[in-house]
């Protein structure tokens, strides 16, 4: 990757060909790779605000946030191109979207699978003690406070 380029768009502001590339990429991971069928087009997308990592015309990360109860927002969707792993990609993904997130909210949740939780943490999340089953994979629920929550 010469430069990571990192873009933040809403639903509408979607091209239709970086719609497709974001959803064939979550259903590639999260539904094939994973073997986890499920309805990862939930209606929730038209109003995420979407946030990903381009090389050149291929997207190598993406996550949404959403916003949540009381004015909290969550971060999900978290996926990185299989191509593109073991890059940090995750990382700076992440740290775009609590970028974006650090004025307009007090917390910032994620509902992370639990093989990832050391990452989270690495990342200032902290694990609510609220473990769960999500689609048969481990989850559990993650907090992190922003500038304007403490």
């Amino acid at each position: 990757m010469d430069s990571i380029q990192v873009k933040s768009k809403s639903f509408d502001e979607l091209t239709k060909t970086e719609l497709y590339e974001i959803l064939a990429l979550r259903v590639e991971v999260f539904c094939v790779e994973q073997n986890c069928p499920y309805q990862d087009v939930d209606g929730q997308d038209q109003q995420a605000q979407h946030v990903f990592i381009k090389d050149g015309n291929i997207i190598t990360a993406y996550a949404r946030t959403l916003k949540g109860k009381n004015d909290n927002y969550h971060i999900g969707r978290v996926v990185v191109n299989p191509k593109y792993r073991k890059k940090g990609l995750a990382t700076v993904i992440m740290k775009a979207c609590i970028a974006e997130l650090e004025n307009q909210t007090h917390i910032i949740e994620v509902s992370a699978q639990s093989y990832l939780s050391d990452f989270y943490q690495g990342l200032g999340f902290k694990n609510t003690g609220k473990y769960y089953l999500e689609d048969d994979i481990p989850h559990e629920q993650m907090l992190r406070m922003t500038k304007r929550g403490q």
